[in-house]
């Protein structure tokens, strides 16, 4: 236990509370006096003007239409900036991200310019992306990697794709995978966000990356404790008894300073609780070796303050019809300020009195409208929120405060109390809160909405009036975070879908694959005994991952529409050369391997001569596979026979050039061509070769044989990771073996780290190529993503 990190929990919560109640009775007391109304409705009166217009018959029919054929993220950028509205769109939006993340005043003259420049800078990025390119390319694995190869973080970006990859395979059933992953992201972001305002502009390159690198970091092992400690303590995952010993763990992390150990625990979720307290404790050690001395503290403090009202909330029966209205807000006033300043604490960013009062006061506002939006799930779920319990005891309870009219006086006690009055201020501010009652409007219905609204609005007919006003007739309210988020979540939906779907198809087409591959013996071969047709159906047999002839089958069935049935001799014949150089590989003369895809070799099974007749046996085979493509006219598949027979060739003198290599060190150069020869060229005729049968167009395939190049090099790059790094029972062969036989690989030369940056550089260069390719890409796209990501 470390002394130094150690915090009166008690003491420090309830001075936090002492805050958030004088806070909430000064909101109480506007809220009985309605003294947000009369300045409110003077406000919209003033708003109205830049955001209800008055159109001629003939524009309100054009402009209709032109709204109604929006259809996503890149169309709507591209509508408003037709319509001259970008420029207000983004400033708006901009400005709010500056009041609400980075707990900004829009007074400053310094503010504005930075939102000036971000306005223009993001406008500039959104308006000259090519009109042919995916609009998702800013937000892909290779578009997010090309800027982080700009600011120098390519390692923290690298360890962050693993990660998240983690957390997604890790989410059970219970939890939302997509929310918790734009959750994380978004936390991500908003550490980046606010560790770039903190830099002064005088920072060298090298500090500016050394920043960088740490945030992404810190934003990760901060925003974990989202899905891993927030959502699993929400869900219904754990027991009653494995949620308080779970959440006593995390309070004597909180108040000591070290996180202890997990202890006995039994069950079904003893596998995944070992995991999160292993990933939760790497987490928090990473913090906290990255605060200084004179933070420290204050990020202890406000995580736990963060964390116990959390509790309180969580803890809340909505059965119990006497919770005061204090025993209602408080947490929330405490849990939506604590939020946001563990993250300035977490940067170790220097106390800021202005930042503290404004992020405090302003937390309370963003927890209401989240609560409004969510209110009919959170009854759903028996959830306790301001508005869930208003809405089940507010015929019992005359005393309860209503929380659509509390949250109407925090935007009032904001704008005039907190800013000032300031105008640009008062104009984001209604914006937000009318874009958020037309989103809310549109996701309900109208008849719902107008329900909730009368119940909501009893107290404040006049005041509803003027709201409704705005809602049914304002324009131009709407924010680019809020579209942003609603294109991430539908292209993690997207990605979800796809991935289930190609994993589908891999284990589909690998048992398909899998039936056709067993050699049958002929009359003469069963009555002389041949052991050639045994050893090549053991190789044949091995749990392999049939990735070319996968390949194969999605090109030509999906991509191309040729017959399943028809181009079933070609991939038979890709896994036959494939198995054949496989056994060529392993031999004694060879690469002397003593097990493959988890199994003794073929030259250990039989003897090496054996071995080598199979290795002949199946290439031949092959070929008579390839004769075989009876559906196709000849010349087509006469050229297929060429191209496969100039593929092995080239692959034997990529095995050539490696037994060659033994002991040499090579340049990268050298190694690169050397890979390709061994490993892309293989990947290649997977794709090639359908591309053949349907008589594809030559540029066309040379846009697949560049993506094969690139994709090839990748795969061998993870391959000589995985021999440094890897699980020897996951990978099925021992690891290390390069080193043992002192061989060049892409680690010996470059190193690990450097060699995880060529990888990905290459896997960009692949991904880029996909853009040229005519037909639909995905299973290329997730084929690319398990080269690189894969354990085996």
């Amino acid at each position: 236990m470390n002394e130094e990190l150690l915090i009166n929990a008690d003491e420090c919560y309830r001075l936090a509370g002492q805050k958030a109640a004088h806070y909430f009775k000064t909101l109480s007391e506007q809220v009985m006096q309605q003294a947000y109304v009369p300045t409110l409705t003077k406000d919209f009166q003033a708003w109205k003007q830049n955001h209800i217009h008055h159109y001629s018959i003939l524009s309100l029919f054009s402009r209709k239409r032109g709204k109604e054929t929006l259809q996503g993220y890149r169309h709507y950028i591209q509508w408003l900036n037709y319509t001259g509205k970008l420029d207000d769109y983004l400033d708006r939006s901009i400005s709010y991200i500056y009041l609400r993340d980075l707990g900004k005043s829009l007074q400053s003259g310094a503010v504005k310019k930075k939102i000036q420049d971000v306005v223009e800078s993001l406008k500039e990025h959104l308006t000259h992306t090519k009109d042919e390119e995916d609009s998702s390319d800013t937000y892909n694995m290779a578009g997010l990697y090309r800027i982080a190869q700009k600011e120098g973080v390519e390692l923290a970006m690298i360890w962050l794709v693993q990660k998240l990859k983690m957390v997604s395979e890790n989410i059970p059933e219970g939890l939302h995978a997509e929310h918790a992953q734009r959750k994380l992201i978004k936390i991500i972001a908003g550490v980046i966000m606010l560790e770039l305002e903190e830099m002064s502009g005088q920072e060298s390159p090298e500090e500016r990356t050394e920043k960088l690198d740490r945030a992404i970091r810190l934003g990760y092992c901060y925003g974990l404790t989202y899905p891993f400690i927030d959502d699993l303590l929400d869900s219904k995952i754990l027991s009653s008894d494995e949620k308080r010993k779970y959440s006593n763990l995390i309070r004597i992390t909180l108040t000591t300073g070290s996180v202890p150990e997990l202890g006995e625990w039994r069950g079904k979720n003893a596998d995944y609780i070992r995991f999160i307290h292993k990933e939760l404790r790497e987490a928090f050690e990473y913090i906290k070796a990255n605060q200084r001395k004179e933070t420290r503290t204050r990020f202890f403090e406000q995580a736990y303050v963060f964390y116990q009202s959390q509790e309180e909330d969580r803890n809340k029966d909505l059965s119990n019809e006497h919770y005061t209205n204090e025993e209602i807000f408080l947490p929330i006033i405490l849990k939506a300020a604590s939020s946001r300043l563990i993250i300035r604490s977490i940067i170790s960013a220097p106390m800021d009195e202005g930042y503290d009062s404004r992020t405090f006061y302003y937390g309370i506002y963003n927890q209401l409208a989240d609560d409004f939006a969510d209110m009919f799930g959170d009854m759903k779920e028996g959830a306790v929120t301001p508005y869930t319990y208003y809405l089940k005891y507010h015929e019992k309870r005359p005393d309860l405060i209503n929380p659509f009219e509390l949250y109407w006086t925090v935007i009032f006690h904001l704008i005039h109390n907190v800013y000032h009055s300031d105008p640009k201020t008062c104009e984001v501010m209604l914006d937000r809160a009318i874009n958020g009652l037309k989103r809310f409007k549109e996701r309900i219905g109208t008849g719902k909405y107008n329900e909730i609204m009368t119940l909501l609005t009893s107290g404040i007919p006049k005041f509803n009036r003027v709201i409704q006003k705005m809602v049914q007739k304002a324009d131009d309210v709407d924010f680019f975070d809020k579209l942003l988020r609603d294109h991430m979540i539908t292209l993690l939906k997207n990605e979800r879908k796809e991935q289930e779907e190609f994993r589908d198809t891999i284990k589909t087409v690998r048992n398909h694959i899998n039936a056709y591959l067993p050699i049958l013996r002929n009359e003469k071969t069963a009555i002389l005994k041949n052991p050639i047709i045994d050893a090549a159906n053991y190789s044949l047999s091995g749990d392999g991952k049939r990735l070319r002839s996968i390949i194969a089958w999605a090109m030509g069935v999906k991509e191309y529409g040729l017959s399943q049935s028809a181009i079933i001799p070609l991939l038979q014949s890709l896994e036959y050369m494939h198995t054949a150089s496989l056994i060529l590989d392993d031999l004694p003369s060879q690469d002397n391997a003593s097990t493959r895809r988890g199994r003794p070799t073929l030259h250990q099974v039989y003897h090496t001569s054996i071995a080598e007749l199979t290795g002949l046996f199946l290439t031949q085979k092959a070929v008579e596979e390839q004769a075989s493509l009876e559906s196709f006219d000849v010349k087509t598949v006469l050229s297929l026979i060429q191209y496969s027979a100039r593929k092995v060739q080239d692959m034997c003198e990529g095995q050539a050039m490696d037994l060659e290599s033994a002991g040499k060190i090579l340049t990268l150069e050298e190694l690169s061509i050397m890979s390709f020869y061994k490993t892309g060229i293989a990947f290649e005729a997977s794709l090639i070769m359908p591309a053949i049968l349907a008589n594809a167009k030559e540029s066309e395939i040379a846009i697949l044989k560049k993506f094969a190049y690139h994709a090839g090099i990748a795969f061998q790059i993870k391959d000589d990771l995985l021999d440094v790094e890897g699980d020897e029972f996951v990978l099925g062969k021992p690891v290390g073996s390069d080193a043992e036989k002192q061989r060049s690989t892409f680690v010996t030369i470059l190193g690990i780290e450097e060699a995880k940056k060529t990888m990905w550089e290459q896997y960009c260069l692949a991904s880029e190529a996909l853009k040229e390719v005519p037909q639909n890409t995905s299973f290329l796209k997730h084929l690319l993503n398990y080269m690189v990501n894969r354990d085996h």
